[in-house]
């Protein structure tokens, strides 16, 4: 079952397992002008107004269970900045009875705002079943910095791609115009997963996406970095990049999910320079 894109809706409005968040700039600072969720969905705003505003999102039991579906609606008003992350992995439980369990994100971003949307992994357990859709809506001159990245699973626990179905996709839009899609599905249906012509010895893949006027050079580096590097036979980790209109897109596959972190740790440092501070210091 895919996921539904749903409408905005107010605070006092809400879905189960929706959660809306809506920024203006207020007095020349980004402010929380709008917020709430109901359960199984949680959004916490522990940095409400500021150079950024910060928001996590989070779910009661920590993780989705067989059924859940959830949705966030993320409105950046003109010139408004935000970082969207969630506050740990988000972990998609076994789902033996095949029930449909989905996140859907819908955001709109104004001119000359910024929306850095950076979750952490999501981390799909043996038997699941789990559908992630998400819009993005840009104005002209609204930038993007966009994370979509995911495991095999509980590794430690012999877990690997052990998961009944995942399916991820994205889709930018610029002016209303569609500009980017990413899209990723996994299903069981269709083989092993960990066939050498699908994931193979991969146990984490991260996209990266960048664009806008704001972190045009952070891009700009990142395409310089990736495309100056020697490429490894059987490295831990690879990685690849792609200009995507003013901006750019980066890949990355690696055997653990550390050796990912790694690679997108110095692009978390530079868009941190943006909010005003690093969300990721004392996490990664």
């Amino acid at each position: 079952m895919e996921a539904a894109i749903v409408s905005s809706a107010t605070p006092s409005g809400l879905l189960a397992g929706q959660a809306v968040l809506g920024v203006e700039v207020i007095y020349r600072e980004s402010t929380v002008v709008s917020a709430g969720s109901r359960n199984p969905m949680k959004l916490l705003t522990p940095c409400s107004r500021g150079r950024s505003v910060w928001a996590y999102t989070s779910s009661f039991g920590g993780g989705l269970l067989a059924g859940d579906v959830t949705r966030l609606d993320v409105r950046l008003g003109p010139s408004a900045c935000c970082f969207v992350g969630t506050q740990a992995c988000t972990k998609v439980y076994r789902n033996p009875d095949n029930r449909p369990c989905a996140h859907v994100t819908r955001a709109q971003v104004a001119s000359e705002a910024m929306l850095v949307f950076v979750p952490d992994a999501v981390q799909p357990f043996a038997g699941s079943t789990y559908t992630q859709r998400q819009e993005f809506h840009l104005e002209p001159r609204a930038s993007l910095a966009l994370l979509d990245w995911h495991t095999s699973g509980r590794m430690a626990r012999g877990e690997r791609w052990a998961f009944n179905r995942y399916s991820s996709r994205n889709d930018v839009f610029l002016g209303g115009k569609r500009v980017f899609v990413d899209s990723m599905r996994l299903d069981a249906s269709d083989g092993a997963h960990w066939a050498g012509h699908r994931v193979g010895r991969f146990h984490c893949f991260a996209m990266l996406l960048l664009s806008g006027e704001r972190v045009r050079e952070i891009a700009s580096r990142l395409l310089k970095t990736v495309s100056a590097r020697p490429i490894k036979a059987r490295g831990a980790v690879l990685c690849g990049a792609s200009p995507v209109g003013d901006g750019a897109v980066l890949r990355v596959a690696g055997e653990d999910m550390e050796s990912v972190t790694r690679e997108l740790r110095p692009l978390m440092a530079s868009l941190g320079e943006l909010l005003g501070d690093d969300p990721w210091s004392r996490r990664w």
